[in-house]
């Protein structure tokens, strides 16, 4: 018998390994398209039954990622856990390792994406590089605010410790009165208040490390932000080779530090006065790897994959230059069933749609265009997206 039970008189193949993923989003949906290339069985955690992840056919369970039964649960029923999110209580996490349940990342490397005050304060003692950051502090009251706009002036920007994303927990306030509107509304969040700077360019170190301590890195990705949600990916991007160099370097060093396994995205600006600083981190895989899909040689979400598996890591290299535009609806967008084909009608465009409910300012899908240089490709995907949304 080859490899599994018979059905009918067709052998089935037994799954190569089996993988739990805490979420149920865009990110675990591309991921279960790569587990089916390697015939990994991809069990998700999911929120709703209309989770991209679900409609697009991993097997899921049903229930919040901060329940502690089901992830030991889905942890127990599977060679590795890894995330599509860092919403996970990190105490379980830690104590699941501990009884022996395979977590990767570790919840001490996760806390680098889930905590935003950790992720400023750990970096500078991480190796023998001192990773720059933007000035900041804890917030405890609005005097910090003010105190801090004295220092550094005025706007500064407001990030909630916990759980911000895509534009979501991060204000830039003019003057106090403003900042006080923030802390109001804050719902009992807290938040870290940072300077505002005037930035030239912010780009992505992405890269990947095995268990086994091997490490890969991607060539830096060029990220475009409008309202603090990801618009344009552009790859390569065009750095000072020494800036270039450094990123890397202070990448790998946290990296590598904190032991971190799977795919880790680090986010950088650069600002108008020539200064790298470094932005935030996501323990898994991420928006600005989403190029890397067609643009690479080996895409995050395999990457990732045969990473956290402990699997031989796979080619970063660039195949060609490319640009990917995010598909993020308005209140004229409808469904694209009708402008799927106009799109595709762009020469070298690759469309890759969420199965998400439309509604303004939420992420629907991302075109990715290839071409001779990365500003022909940005023109090609800039069109694909505007035949979807214009």
């Amino acid at each position: 018998m080859l490899g599994g039970p018979l059905r009918g008189d067709v052998a089935v193949l037994a799954p190569s390994a089996r993988v739990a993923m805490v979420g149920a989003g865009q990110l675990a949906r591309m991921t279960h398209q790569a587990a089916i290339d390697y015939g990994i069985d991809l069990h998700v955690l999911a929120g709703s039954p209309h989770d991209p992840a679900v409609t697009a056919g991993a097997a899921f369970t049903m229930g919040p990622a901060d329940d502690a039964d089901l992830l030991r649960q889905l942890a127990g029923d599977a060679d590795v856990m890894t995330f599509d999110h860092e919403l996970v209580p990190l105490e379980v996490l830690r104590a699941m390792a501990s009884d022996g349940h395979v977590i990767r990342p570790s919840a001490d490397a996760l806390a680098l994406g889930c905590d935003k005050f950790f992720a400023r304060t750990a970096v500078s003692g991480i190796g023998a590089l001192s990773t720059p950051v933007p000035a900041f502090t804890l917030v405890s009251g609005l005097s910090d605010i003010d105190s801090f706009a004295e220092r550094h002036g005025w706007p500064v920007v407001l990030k909630a410790r916990h759980g911000g994303y895509d534009g979501r927990g991060v204000v830039v306030v003019e003057d106090i009165g403003a900042a006080a509107g923030v802390l109001a509304r804050g719902g009992g969040s807290q938040w870290v208040v940072e300077e505002y700077l005037d930035l030239a360019i912010e780009f992505a170190i992405l890269l990947a490390r095995s268990p086994s301590g091997f490490t890969v890195t991607y060539p830096p990705i060029g990220t475009v932000q409008v309202g603090g949600i990801c618009r344009e990916l552009i790859l390569p991007v065009d750095l000072p080779e020494e800036m270039e160099r450094h990123a890397t370097a202070w990448a790998r060093s946290i990296i590598e530090g904190f032991g971190a396994t799977g795919i880790a995205a680090v986010e950088y600006f650069v600002t108008q006065d020539g200064r790298l600083l470094l932005n935030e981190f996501a323990l898994r895989p991420h928006n600005s790897g989403h190029i890397t899909m067609e643009a690479c040689v080996t895409s995050q979400f395999h990457q990732h994959l045969r990473a956290v598996l402990d699997w031989p890591l796979g080619d970063t290299g660039l195949v060609r230059p490319a640009a990917t535009v995010n598909l993020i609806a308005d209140a004229t967008t409808s469904e694209f069933s009708t402008r799927l084909p106009r799109a595709l009608a762009i020469p070298d465009v690759h469309v890759h749609l969420y199965q998400k409910s439309v509604r303004p300012g939420r992420k629907v899908g991302h075109v990715t265009a290839l071409a001779d240089s990365a500003d022909e490709a940005l023109e090609r995907a800039r069109a694909a997206a505007e035949r979807f949304l214009g």
